[in-house]
């Protein structure tokens, strides 16, 4: 072999050479080939080898290739209207792995969150479209890869990226030298007789002659993707119909695609086979070893996400939508699918305009789940007739909830579909059952199920059984699907399809919403149900006499508050809402912001509320007009405990306790102000965040129109009682200060005795104070017997005179029965009182007049006075 040779061959077409120096992708020695096909000839110099990527017949396949498959068209695309591929391709999660059945049943019966949390615990399997094909972990590299996927679920786009990659030098540069991509869907239709070469010059534009040259060049370098497997009508028994075995033979299309797929064409290719589940099985016993199963299984969360935004490309649009769908737990799971998402954006995309908020213009889960299953109807199940299809969906997916099932086997599936197994919306599944398998069957996700049994009860159940739909209405997701359909622009949809909604049935179910109405712990479903119907008239009359909404211990969703958030806008007020106990999130609490305004009661538990939201919270609630609020927020919030709000057409009043765990200044404040005066409620939680006195004071300060300050502190001293005397000063509009502190400390008291001049406003300070007349206490301990109950009330009389009075409550000593309370009170007239001058109160208990004690009044009810301690 190390002197030239020189080969000449002249063979009839189909026939076979064999020689030993052509039996390697690299030929060495002074090689002339001549075929008898025209145009192809090659020669081979000594040493040098063969570089197909050079090669100009696969440069211009390449370029071809870049040019058509850069675009596509969507479904709803008008002539000329095309996408980049780049800008929309989001790549989805596929991994390499079977599941078992339970598994498959969680993937199946999980939603919202805890979906995605599935989907994230699949991920460990993830695998990217450039390890397809890499070695496994005992040395194996596939000959066949099957890539599965439910209708929707972007296999053929997954193809189109791959295409795209390889032709632009990003993708198995160093495994293929040329990829072809057939797609079953195209070649189902060709009649007569074509031979591989032909095939693929009807799918790629290169003439026979080029293709069989890309074909010799790259033999064993040579990737075929065969897109769309299920389309293919395959013979039942196809052992007896003679394969090609070259790529000149011609014979049936789907003869020769099946003698590709089993290696008796291109024995030394790769093939990347995409199919439905349901042909998955079939597939693999066609398909040449060894064999990778992998599966696209859909959009993960960031999928999601990122496909939102590469769609509205616009930040503002694009937080706005993905905003409304990541609150419907249901359409949020059915994005994973990503001709879902794609209806979603594009549906959405018609309704939102920047800067425009328009609630009443969101779709709602029944209308998206109606475009979707229109959409696989017209372009995934042809040659089935739709009708029949959906009827038999509705009876099999009834069967299912009399069962109680999310899978069904093999002779259920048969009974019900009989020949509806081409179905876009069913998924096959093979499982292990000791030594054998074992086929079951299931809906793409547990609510396209619930879809369908309403659909069925609705608008295919031919004899107007109500008992079927009453047996269904219970649940209730099918329950919001079945009034999502009484809607009349959806109806107009259906009609187009042959689907009619009587009016019995629509009178039924109007009926079924009035008996829902009065039942306890039902006003979500309630909520639900008006949001999916989407007709303004139809939830302006249900809600008016509808306005009270109690929901205690359950689970408040996303996709509740988009409902009351909806069916709030069409109500003129609300009695009162009710929402505890029920994990009411700051992001779920802004949902429902805009009809707050509206209650005249509102009580709220709040989880772990920022002060943002919170500051949010007190401007909707007191920004209304007309309405009288009582509010009772309470907070799981380490900075704030509760906060009780009462607003009425001319004032508010504001009540904010803290937690006593908390070591803070302060424990409660109180504000009572004009309902007109804006306040800064952000700057006001920072500063109770912060639990600084000072800053709270000088915020108090800031209020322009304050009438009245009621604040629980931990003790009155100096800086305090200064504080308190400005404030009074500052503020023109304060009628009364008042404080109560758990020790009064002397070096605040004689503040307030000191001269001063300022508003006509009373300032009252209660606590506990230290009676002896020697060294005082330094334990603030209430139980002591020398800790006193004490008031203290500063008046202004006038421009200079100023009345102080002191009175005092005797405690009750520890351990031991109480004393008979008495107090002692002295009105002092203080004029241009100077330090030094005797005090009546400094002289002893002698001096004080006794009488019996009048009680406190410490407006208990909004903020009760705790000692420190108790």
């Amino acid at each position: 072999m190390s002197r030239p040779h020189n080969v000449s061959a002249v063979a009839q077409t189909g026939s076979h050479i064999t020689a030993p120096i052509l039996t390697s992708n690299t030929i060495t020695g002074d090689v002339y080939i001549t075929h008898n096909a025209s145009g192809i000839s090659t020669y081979h110099q000594d040493s040098v080898k063969t570089q197909p990527s050079a090669n100009p017949v696969i440069c211009k396949y390449k370029k071809d290739i870049c040019s058509v498959y850069q675009c596509f068209k969507e479904y709803n695309s008008l002539p000329g209207e095309n996408v980049l591929l780049c800008e929309r391709y989001t790549e989805p999660l596929i991994i390499q792995k079977h599941r078992d059945q339970k598994e498959r049943e969680e993937e199946i019966s999980s939603k919202g969150e805890s979906f995605q949390q599935v989907f994230s615990s699949r991920s460990s399997h993830e695998s990217v479209l450039n390890s397809l094909f890499h070695t496994d972990d005992h040395g194996i590299t596939p000959r066949a890869v099957i890539l599965q996927g439910n209708s929707g679920n972007g296999k053929s786009f997954v193809v189109q990226k791959i295409m795209m990659d390889w032709a632009s030098g990003n993708l198995y540069k160093d495994q293929f030298d040329v990829v072809f991509h057939l797609k079953c869907k195209e070649i189902k239709c060709i009649s007569g007789k074509r031979s591989l070469l032909e095939l693929l010059s009807r799918s790629c534009g290169l003439t026979s002659d080029e293709i069989s040259q890309m074909l010799q060049w790259s033999s064993e370098r040579l990737l075929f993707i065969i897109d769309g497997f299920d389309e293919l009508r395959l013979p039942q028994d196809d052992n007896n119909v003679t394969s090609p075995t070259n790529p000149n033979n011609r014979c049936k299309p789907v003869h020769t695609l099946c003698a590709l797929l089993k290696g008796h064409l291109q024995m030394n290719s790769f093939l990347l086979v995409t199919s439905r589940s349901t042909a998955t099985d079939n597939l693999s016993n066609r398909l040449k070893n060894p064999q990778r199963f992998t599966e696209i299984m859909g959009f993960s969360e960031r999928g999601v996400e990122e496909y939102f935004q590469k769609f509205f490309q616009d930040e503002g649009l694009f937080e706005k939508a993905y905003k409304f769908v990541k609150s419907n737990e249901t359409l949020f799971t059915a994005c994973s699918i990503p001709v879902i998402c794609w209806i979603i954006c594009t549906t959405l995309k018609e309704r939102f305009k920047p800067g425009v908020e328009v609630i009443s213009g969101l779709e709602t889960t029944t209308s998206i789940y109606v475009d979707f299953v229109f959409t696989l109807l017209d372009h995934h199940s042809q040659g089935l007739n739709q009708l029949d299809l959906l009827r038999s969906l509705g009876q099999l997916a009834e069967r299912g909830m009399h069962k109680e099932r999310v899978l069904f086997d093999k002779k259920t599936f048969d009974e019900i579909m009989k020949d509806q197994d081409g179905s876009p919306f069913l998924c096959k599944y093979l499982f292990k059952r000791r030594i054998q398998q074992k086929t079951m069957f299931s809906f793409m996700h547990l609510s396209f199920q619930e879809f369908f049994i309403a659909l069925y009860c609705v608008c295919l159940n031919t004899d107007r059984d109500m008992r079927k739909l009453n047996e269904a209405l219970p649940l209730r997701d099918v329950g919001k699907f079945a009034f999502g359909l009484l809607n009349k622009e959806l109806q107009c949809t259906l009609e187009k399809h042959g689907l009619i909604v009587s009016k019995d049935t629509e009178a039924h179910l109007k009926k079924h919403l009035e008996k829902i109405k009065g039942l306890d712990g039902s006003p979500q479903y309630f909520l639900n149900c008006l949001y999916e119907v989407h007709e303004k008239s139809f939830v302006q009359e249900a809600m008016t006499s509808w306005n009270k909404i109690f929901v205690y211990g359950g689970f408040f969703s996303r996709t509740d508050c988009w409902a009351l958030q909806y069916c709030g806008q069409f109500c003129q007020s609300f009695e009162e809402i009710k929402i505890t106990y029920c994990n009411l999130t700051p992001e779920k609490l802004s949902m429902i912001l805009p009809v707050l305004h509206k209650c005249k009661r509102i009580v709220l538990d709040l989880l772990e509320p920022t002060d943002s939201v919170l500051a949010d919270l007190m401007c909707s609630i007191t920004g209304g007009q007309g309405q009288c609020v009582n509010a009772a927020l309470r907070m799981d919030f380490p900075s704030v405990d509760s906060i009780s709000l009462l607003v009425s057409n001319e004032e508010s009043r504001i009540s904010i306790t803290f937690p006593y765990h908390i070591r803070s200044e302060v424990h409660s404040l109180c504000l009572t102000l004009p309902r007109s005066e804006p306040i800064d409620w952000a700057k006001f939680f920072q500063v109770f965040t912060n639990g600084n006195l000072d800053a709270l004071m000088s915020a108090i300060q800031s209020q322009s129109e304050l009438k009245k300050v009621e604040l629980k502190v931990d003790c009155l001293n100096e800086s305090l009682s200064l504080s308190t005397l400005s404030t009074s000063q500052k503020c023109t509009s304060l009628t009364e200060i008042k404080i109560e502190a758990s020790f009064l400390l002397e070096e605040g008291i004689k503040i307030l005795q000191k001269p001063h001049t300022r508003s006509n406003c009373t300032l009252t300070f209660e606590g506990l104070r230290c009676t002896r007349q020697s060294e005082k206490c330094a334990l603030r301990e209430h139980k002591l017997s020398c800790n006193q109950m004490f008031r203290i009330c500063v008046t202004c009389q006038g421009s200079d005179e100023v009345t102080y009075e002191e009175s005092w409550q005797r405690g009750v000593e520890s351990g031991q029965p109480p004393l008979q309370q008495q107090s002692s009170s002295v009105a002092v007239e203080r004029q241009h009182h100077t330090e030094g001058q005797s005090d009546p109160l400094r002289e002893g208990d002698g001096q004080l007049q006794h009488g019996l004690a009048e009680p406190l009044e410490l407006q208990s009810e909004l903020i009760p006075f705790e000692l420190e301690g108790e």
